[in-house]
């Protein structure tokens, strides 16, 4: 591990202090003696903290990055550490997925899930899992839907905490968005017209934090009462994404779901159109639709490409359509203190499981509410407010 990446981790760490006082709790309590978790998560400084506090509880730690995200000197630290972590940030998707499988082969008896990948293969195979977590709405939704009727375990979903929502999807994502599209194009974004698909919680965050720094922001929602809200928030509203992105400099897509700009936005799109997805899976562009419709690939430098399409217009996209803050040089992610909420209702959700498995229903299910309560709190009085 070079120095610049332990100065980095413990930078973090120092940052992270409700990480830093369950970690101690657990070097006492050993909740995961004799426990193997399985993770699959973004594989960066912050998520180190996160992984050395399952191991100061007593895990065994096996983890692997997600699809174009993993930080290979991260990587390399973790291993150094005694944490088994596989993958690196240049692994094609066979290989992401074969690191999937290879966490699964290793026989957890918890899941840290993201996007429930994890959670899925459990399925397939019949795995003999305590139970787990699941940190995203991609994730959820994949649990609630088609897992729904398999699955054998409780899964917390930290996604559906109101911490998670306040704390790291609104604000963490708004931030983390707007310097990552400043750092990775070099662009003054005032005065900018910006596209944000979906206004759940992330949505939210970005469309407020975009029109804070300046930007003329509109919204595509499909669902009517999100609709409701962004039109009483201020911004131009439309169920139709297609409708909009006529008029956009920039578009964002962040709803979770599936092929939301595709080739009938794409048709669209203006001449010099800059498209980047928030959300966590790479399909929330219809990149191959994009393809389709490109006559040359011009690379400009770092995460950043031109599509020439056949008409002669241009639409320059980020990172493939990753998630834009965990991509090209030196990717920081969501904030150090709302990664430290998200982190501890990981730790404590996970802590629940392996105590209390028996006792929790099958299935998604949100943070207990005492643990919501209890870490609100704390992290209040850490801003300096006496509650």
């Amino acid at each position: 591990m070079s120095n610049e990446t332990a100065q980095r981790i413990l930078w973090t760490a120092s940052n992270m202090s409700l990480l830093g006082r369950i970690a101690a709790e657990f070097e006492n309590t050993r909740p995961f003696a004799g426990r193997r978790i399985g993770v699959s998560l973004h594989l960066e400084v912050k998520t180190a903290v996160l992984l050395s506090t399952l191991k100061a509880g007593g895990a065994e730690v096996v983890a692997t990055g997600n699809y174009g995200t993993s930080q290979d000197d991260v990587v390399a630290h973790l291993n150094e550490q005694g944490i088994d972590a596989r993958g690196s940030g240049s692994d094609s998707l066979e290989r992401h997925l074969g690191h999937v499988d290879s966490v699964i082969d290793s026989n957890p008896d918890i899941l840290l899930d993201n996007g429930a990948d994890l959670a899925r293969r459990a399925v397939d195979r019949g795995s003999a899992v305590l139970g787990g977590t699941e940190e995203t709405t991609s994730g959820h939704n994949i649990l609630a839907g088609e897992l729904a009727p398999h699955l054998n375990f409780p899964i917390i979903v930290i996604n559906d905490s109101p911490l998670k929502a306040l704390v790291e999807n609104k604000h963490a994502v708004g931030q983390s968005t707007y310097e990552s599209l400043c750092r990775l194009t070099n662009l003054m974004p005032q005065g900018k017209r910006v596209l944000v698909v979906g206004y759940g919680w992330c949505g939210r965050g970005v469309a407020q934090y975009m029109r804070a720094n300046g930007c003329e922001v509109s919204v595509a929602e499909i669902d009517e009462i999100k609709a409701l809200e962004a039109a009483l928030d201020g911004f131009r509203v439309s169920d139709s994404a297609a409708a909009l992105i006529a008029d956009a400099d920039i578009a964002l897509t962040a709803t979770g779901a599936d092929g939301v700009l595709g080739a009938e936005e794409l048709r669209h799109a203006p001449d010099g159109l800059l498209l980047a997805n928030v959300g966590h899976f790479d399909r929330e562009i219809d990149v191959p639709a994009l393809n389709a419709q490109t006559a040359e690939r011009i690379p400009l430098g770092d995460a950043l490409a031109r599509h020439v399409l056949a008409d002669g217009r241009t639409i320059d996209l980020i990172a493939e359509g990753r998630m834009m803050n965990l991509a090209g040089a030196q990717p920081k992610g969501n904030s150090i203190e709302s990664m430290d909420m998200g982190f501890a209702m990981q730790a404590r959700s996970l802590e629940r499981v392996a105590l209390a498995h028996a006792s929790l229903p099958h299935g998604a299910q949100p943070v207990p509410d005492d643990i919501n309560r209890a870490l609100a709190r704390e992290f209040t009085r850490q801003m300096g407010n006496p509650v």
